[in-house]
């Protein structure tokens, strides 16, 4: 792979920066910046999305027709790089942009990429992923939410758990059961549901973060156009990995810049902590612990590189993103765990303790890590797929 870049992507770097500069609120990403919470940030969040989208800086792979910029995947990684640099905040849409956006186009009809694709990129409709139930999240094919067939609706039934932002989606990407007598990886199919649709309940969950960004959502008899089947009837499961394999192969070339950024600012923690009564940085150990998470983070830059070249030579995402899924998760929680033990006592401190250390942004930021490691696939999955579909090891019994 080339790691030089050209004048034009060069000069479309400049033009991110530039925007990123002029459209962020004063001071965001400085350690006394403090965002709003709540609904007044969930709005923030979108009006944030749409400039992104009148700008032409979302969908830039995407196709023209759809709302895109018919762009390279080169300009996509260099707006994923400035954006963790200037600490600009994810858009809204999140799990439309990377997960139901590139699944629609690789097994959606016409119909199904005009009425959905744009209003993903401008937020108009914010989409949610309906794949784990209580009893079924790591073994996602033994999912029992059931659709059955009635003239031209499918007949929803069911539960799924750990749905982000379904309290406020628009639209739900739905694994449901179809064919109860195929096995289990073979009788499923993937809808397109109206979170609008009468019978669907959405419950909040409160997270040890305080936020309620998880939801469980019951399904009672969901009538479901047979139109919105993406990708065949009993054919869920091929679909399903598609969105799987670009969940965690979405990061890819920005991963390791966002993670390395966040180092840096770790660093400038430990140059004004205190450890021991002594100034953090001159504790020996504490600067191994440094000095090895920065070459865990040379290693994840270095992955992310060959996972893009792959793309770029036209593969899609394949189970080799689970190393990179690995990787950040891990190494994320071994960096807050770091933060804590540098924070001493005043790391059990959170938001409004006038102790607290940059208004509690350590503390949610460590509680939130201890998801990464289950949530896109707990990193036991990760392994296990790895073991087998990248190594060709047998499957364990």
């Amino acid at each position: 792979m080339d790691l030089n870049y050209s004048a034009q992507e060069e000069a479309f770097r400049q033009r991110v920066r530039d925007f990123l500069k002029a459209s962020l609120p004063q001071g965001w990403g400085s350690p006394g910046y403090i965002a709003s919470k709540g609904d007044a940030y969930v709005d923030f969040l979108r009006g944030w999305q749409r400039r992104l989208y009148d700008h032409g800086l979302l969908g830039l792979e995407w196709p023209r027709e759809f709302g895109g910029q018919d762009a390279s995947l080169v300009q996509s990684a260099i707006f994923g790089e400035e954006q963790a640099r200037a600490h600009a905040p994810h858009p809204l849409n999140v799990v439309g942009l990377f997960l139901t956006g590139p699944t629609i186009l690789a097994h959606g009809t016409e119909e199904q990429k005009r009425r959905h694709l744009r209003k993903i990129l401008s937020c108009e409709e914010i989409w949610c992923q309906g794949f784990s139930e209580p009893g079924s999240g790591s073994d996602l094919a033994s999912l029992r939410t059931r659709a059955e067939l009635d003239g031209d609706h499918f007949v929803v039934n069911g539960q799924k758990v750990w749905t982000s932002l379904a309290h406020i989606a628009d639209w739900c990407m739905l694994l449901v059961r179809t064919d109860p007598a195929a096995p289990k990886h073979r009788g499923v199919s993937y809808l397109l549901v109206d979170m609008k649709t009468p019978g669907i309940r959405v419950k909040p969950l409160r997270q040890m973060t305080g936020d309620a960004e998880f939801n469980e959502v019951f399904f009672e008899d969901v009538r479901v156009p047979r139109a919105n089947l993406l990708g065949g009837l009993n054919n869920g499961w091929q679909v399903a990995m598609t969105t799987l394999m670009n969940e965690r192969g979405a990061p890819v070339i920005s991963v390791g810049t966002q993670y390395y950024v966040l180092f840096t600012e770790i660093v400038d923690l430990c140059r004004r902590s205190r450890l021991r009564g002594a100034p953090a940085l001159g504790d020996p150990l504490l600067r191994q612990q440094i000095a090895q998470l920065y070459l865990e983070l040379q290693g994840m830059r270095l992955t992310s590189y060959r996972a893009f070249s792959t793309i770029l030579k036209g593969d899609a995402p394949g189970p080799e993103g689970s190393i990179l899924k690995l990787m950040w998760s891990e190494t994320n929680q071994r960096m807050q765990d770091l933060v804590m033990a540098v924070q001493g006592p005043a790391s059990q401190l959170m938001e409004g303790s006038a102790h607290t250390i940059d208004h509690g942004r350590w503390q949610f930021e460590f509680l939130y890590s201890r998801a990464n490691t289950i949530q896109g696939g707990t990193s036991e999955i990760q392994r296990n797929t790895l073991a087998e579909r990248v190594l060709g090891l047998p499957r364990s019994r």
